[in-house]
């Protein structure tokens, strides 16, 4: 009888060593895949019924404990659909055509600035020349 035991045991280390070679990192859970190899190897019976356990993802389809909650992995947007990127404005205008629009800009707002010292230098001068002896 434990000599049926022991192989028995030794049966279940080697299943369990397979599944977890086998399996993906993605479908581990609790700890890295060779954390569950040591842990199988070093208790043989006890971290084979770990791994069946808790340390194996099983499909939808497959095992279901009602009693346990299972996560399921979070859906990833930006990999299932992707973000459209934003067109560029089109600009019908040709290059010189959008230089001489830049450079009318350019003079509407030294024309401003201009005006605008005027107004100061003449707000002064005006009230300077109020002052001034006739």
């Amino acid at each position: 009888m434990p000599f049926l035991f022991s192989l028995l045991v030794i049966a279940l280390m080697v299943a369990a060593m397979v599944d977890i070679i086998r399996r993906d990192d993605a479908q581990v859970r609790y700890l890295p895949k060779m954390a569950w190899v040591i842990i199988v190897i070093l208790l043989p019976l006890i971290g084979s019924l770990l791994w069946f356990a808790i340390g194996r993802e099983y499909s939808e389809a497959g095992l279901r404990i009602p009693r346990i909650p299972r996560m399921r992995p979070a859906a990833r947007p930006a990999a299932a659909r992707p973000e459209p990127r934003p067109t560029p404005p089109v600009d019908a205008r040709s290059t010189e055509q959008q230089i001489a629009d830049l450079d009318r800009e350019i003079e509407e707002w030294r024309l401003r600035q201009e005006i605008e010292k005027r107004r100061r230098e003449g707000g002064d001068s005006s009230s300077g020349a109020a002052d001034a002896p006739r």
